[in-house]
């Protein structure tokens, strides 16, 4: 037999020993999910619900909510004594397979978080092999964690991909909320020093209303989905919420800050100078010379001034250098405030603990039995701040100080 004959001869064989397609499925056998919530019931029952993309609702993009008379999702509800169960519960709602690969946005509802903590529900989560460990995970503040996935939204056709968004943004631009992922939570709850930090998400307006198609064929929306504080934890419970300029605290504290705005009072008027942060660096250390660990948060902040509401001269250094002066001592306070109430709810979420364990492991071995609830909450935090100004946008001195002269 020649070699060009054993070769052909091998090919052929080897062919019978292919699997082939053995598990696909085709689009019309799955039921995509798009983001699940979970609640609980007055019986003291999971109520997981689940979010399914319509397909042919969503044909040219995911912008632009609004422009068919059919909604992007579909929603169910189902119940169970435990999430999984709760899971296997929505085969007698669903005609498909439950895919849940391109889920993005997992939501907790706040009697959950607050009652039974978030650790008796996110194993289910991290140990399906489906479920991204990169999904969005928030609470939601005030409402059911169902309803959050129930109203429809305009500009993203998706409720789930708003959601997303929206954290993206404000965290980009506002420093008030946080992307935090399944992994992420999961990692921060097994870990030593550290407790978790999660955004909020609010329902603005009619609850019933959000719901159906009406609220998205108007120029305004009667209701919205808007972010909403954040929610701090103690041992994998939530026992607090902040907002606005505490929340910002926490972020800059973190070093997660991208950018943001510092208000200044100037000549009687609130908020006559805007300064906007471009760049930041936090960086914590952690003194253990003494029983008691100081903890120092060094901070140093580049930015613009982006409003100017009064008559100033922009253009003289002293000037500039007095309101450098005066955003350190803002941001400087900010930050106080945001550690003290913190070290009165106990629970380190800065992760000062962590710090505490990398510069000294055998201390950290004799404190972090008692670390929230002794040491965090007395600890000596000293906050150091730097501040600049860089520039004034495309003018230098406003046109308050022109309108002055005349």
């Amino acid at each position: 037999m020649s070699r060009k004959s054993i070769s052909l001869y091998l090919i052929i064989a080897s062919i019978s020993f292919l699997s082939g397609c053995w598990s696909q499925k085709e689009l019309n056998e799955l039921a995509i999910i798009s983001a699940t919530s979970i609640d609980k019931n007055e019986e003291g029952q999971y109520v997981k619900t689940i979010q399914l993309i319509n397909p042919s609702n969503v044909a040219g993009g995911l912008q632009g909510g609004g422009g068919g008379q059919s909604p992007a999702v579909t929603v169910y509800s189902v119940t169970g004594d435990s999430v999984l169960e709760a899971h296997f519960n929505a085969s007698s709602k669903i005609s498909r397979k439950l895919y849940h690969a391109h889920a993005n946005l997992i939501v907790f509802s706040e009697e959950v978080a607050q009652e039974d903590g978030i650790e008796d529900v996110l194993d289910a989560f991290e140990r399906d092999p489906e479920i991204r460990p990169t999904a969005r995970v928030v609470i939601a503040h005030n409402t059911k964690a169902g309803d959050l996935l129930k109203s429809l939204t305009a500009v993203d056709k998706i409720p789930a991909e708003k959601v997303n968004g929206t954290l993206e943004f404000t965290e980009q631009y506002r420093g008030t909320n946080l992307e935090v992922t399944l992994q992420d939570v999961i990692k921060t709850l097994t870990s030593e020093g550290k407790e978790p930090v999660i955004s909020g998400f609010s329902i603005k307006g009619d609850i019933e209303q959000g719901k159906k198609m009406d609220n998205i064929l108007k120029s305004e929306q009667d209701t919205t989905l808007e972010t909403d504080g954040l929610a701090i934890f103690k041992e994998g419970k939530l026992i607090d919420w902040y907002q606005e300029d505490m929340a910002k605290g926490v972020i800059w504290i973190l070093d997660k800050i991208k950018q943001t705005d510092v208000e200044l009072d100037r000549d009687g008027k609130k908020n006559a100078i805007v300064y906007n942060v471009i760049r930041q660096k936090t960086e914590v250390s952690a003194d253990t010379k003494h029983d008691m660990p100081t903890i120092t948060i060094n901070v140093r902040a580049e930015g613009d001034i982006r409003e100017v509401r009064t008559s100033i001269n922009l253009k003289d250094p002293k000037v500039i250098l007095e309101l450098e002066k005066e955003l350190e001592e803002k941001i400087k306070k900010l930050l106080e405030d945001t550690v003290m109430r913190t070290q009165q709810n106990k629970t380190d979420i800065f992760g000062f603990g962590e710090e505490v364990h990398r510069s000294n492991p055998e201390k950290w071995k004799k404190l972090k039995s008692d670390w929230n609830d002794n040491y965090f909450s007395n600890l000596n935090v000293e906050v150091k701040v730097e501040a600049f100004v860089r520039r004034s946008g495309l003018r230098t001195n406003s046109y308050f100080s022109e309108m002055k002269d005349k």
